[in-house]
């Protein structure tokens, strides 16, 4: 599996990682136990089972192009389906139309998991992988104090097979 991954200024990352420590701090599940060097709060934009030759080039223009972007969070809420704690975002026209190009540079790609795809993709920032839908209201209190704004400004691609990432695009970090 290969991600393309929108990651946070580092006033929005403090913002989401302090939100993870208040639900850890409350013995709800929390990002904050997930101590491995790729987690950091991101957005993730695609999932395919691998980038089509060519496509790695053409998506680091893409953000190179586009980051910086604003964003606002919004609620906070339980996804159906894995039942992932979220922190929603107000998607930006910009916001949308970057997702909508990175999928075109990804439509002959294998593998394209469909929860990000365009008309079924909510943006959004990961709370907590595993939540218990009864949890939420005490959730909201806890983690969403406030609803920050800030930018994406880097982007990279998740590898799920070495559980690694790689930069998309020249100002994007390693991790």
């Amino acid at each position: 599996m290969r991600t393309v991954e929108l990651l946070c200024s580092p006033p929005l990352e403090q913002a989401v990682r302090a939100a993870w420590d208040r639900l850890a701090a409350a013995g709800l599940p929390s990002l904050a136990r997930n101590t491995h060097p790729s987690n950091r709060p991101h957005l993730t934009l695609a999932s395919v089972e691998a980038f089509p030759a060519g496509a790695a080039e053409r998506l680091a223009d893409l953000v190179d192009a586009a980051l910086p972007l604003p964003v606002r969070l919004d609620r906070i809420e339980v996804l159906d389906g894995s039942a992932p704690l979220v922190w929603l975002l107000r998607p930006a026209p910009e916001l949308t139309a970057l997702h909508a190009a990175v999928w075109d540079v990804l439509a002959d790609a294998d593998g394209q998991h469909p929860w990000h795809a365009p008309g079924r993709w909510i943006p959004h920032l990961s709370l907590a992988l595993r939540f218990r839908d009864n949890d939420r209201r005490l959730a909201r209190a806890v983690a969403g104090v406030d609803r920050p704004a800030g930018e994406f400004v880097a982007a990279r691609s998740y590898d799920g097979d070495t559980r690694t990432v790689r930069p998309l695009g020249r100002g994007s970090p390693a991790n």
